[in-house]
């Protein structure tokens, strides 16, 4: 897998020294969410940056993190789709940006597309996920594609095919946000715990700004 070509790239092992102290920061949690979005987690922002987990995404700071934590209890599906709202401190009327959500207290917006174009999405593998224990889904190339609209996601996705991202635990696969991508529900399950962590590169417009970690 290739990230320009494809839009994912799987870093085996990349975040196996980091793993005993992200479980620390995130031992508490509550588990029966299906994406817990995750702020003000001390010594998490550390963890996320250029000398830790970021490395994987030279240039690019951490925006937005979500924990997953699917198990027999919370083993839920989810269709095709693109990630296309980022989170920020407060709402503010920019043109360009919106329709406007609230999402576990936090200000969610759609951007302009090309702001989700140029970020990228690592997701960190806390348990082993193989074939029967919901890996993620993408569409190889969808990337590329631009906002595509919900009626032709279906066949987009039918057409680029589907790679099923297996994992070991420690592993990282790095991700460009706007691929298509998908799960199911696990068919045997098991605890799998993935940090999704959202980076970019770039400010938004005054007076946004990115809510951060």
């Amino acid at each position: 897998m290739n990230l320009e070509e494809h839009g994912a790239a799987h870093l085996r092992g990349g975040a196996a020294p980091f793993l005993s102290v992200l479980e620390r920061l995130i031992a508490g949690l509550p588990q029966d969410r299906a994406g817990l979005r995750l702020r003000d987690i001390p010594g998490l922002a550390d963890l996320l940056s250029a000398d830790s987990l970021g490395a994987a995404v030279p240039g690019h700071r951490p925006v937005r993190a979500i924990l997953f934590d699917k198990s027999a209890f919370a083993n839920w599906a989810l269709g095709w789709h693109q990630d296309r709202t980022i989170a920020v401190r407060t709402r503010a009327e920019v043109s360009g940006f919106g329709p406007w959500s609230i999402k576990a207290g936090m200000a969610h917006v759609e951007p302009p597309f090309a702001i989700i174009e140029r970020m990228r999405t690592v997701r960190v593998h806390l348990d082993d996920v193989d074939a029967d224990n919901a890996p993620l889904l993408i569409a190889p190339g969808s990337h590329r594609l631009g906002r595509i609209v919900e009626s032709e996601v279906d066949a987009v996705a039918a057409n680029c095919g589907a790679h099923e991202c297996l994992a070991e635990r420690g592993d990282i696969w790095l991700y460009a946000t706007p691929i298509l991508h998908a799960s199911a529900a696990a068919s045997t399950p098991r605890r799998r715990r993935v940090l999704q962590i959202d980076f970019s590169a770039e400010r938004l417009p005054d007076p946004l700004e990115w809510l951060g970690i």
